[in-house]
């Protein structure tokens, strides 16, 4: 939890969003993912997407795959469709989602 406690020193604007790991109550844990977002549209919502290399034994090749995944999106981190960030799992906050952002890598140069 160091990490995070660094992490909301750089996030400046402060937001009401209780499933913010930032300012609100929540916890992460867990798997750590970087990746593209693909769609913003969603209300607190973004997927995620990445490509990773599935290897085929019988023709001893690779084949290009991609994993999508909703991430959470909370006020205090601004994101636009195109952006490299950074995800990190949490408890389940609905049907699909599981994850939130915690860094938006793009902006950081």
């Amino acid at each position: 939890m160091k990490t995070d406690k660094k992490q909301a020193k750089e996030v400046s604007v402060s937001c009401n969003d209780p499933n913010c790991p930032f300012h609100g109550s929540l916890k992460l844990r867990g798997r750590t993912f970087s990746g593209t977002v693909t769609s913003a549209k969603m209300h607190r919502t973004i997927v995620v997407e990445w490509f990773r290399l599935f290897p085929l034994p019988k023709y001893e090749r690779s084949e290009k795959r991609k994993t999508k995944i909703k991430a959470h999106l909370p006020d205090c981190i601004k994101v636009k469709e195109g952006d490299k960030i950074t995800i990190k799992e949490c408890r389940k906050l609905s049907k699909t989602k599981a994850f939130c952002v915690i860094k938006n890598e793009s902006t950081q140069s």
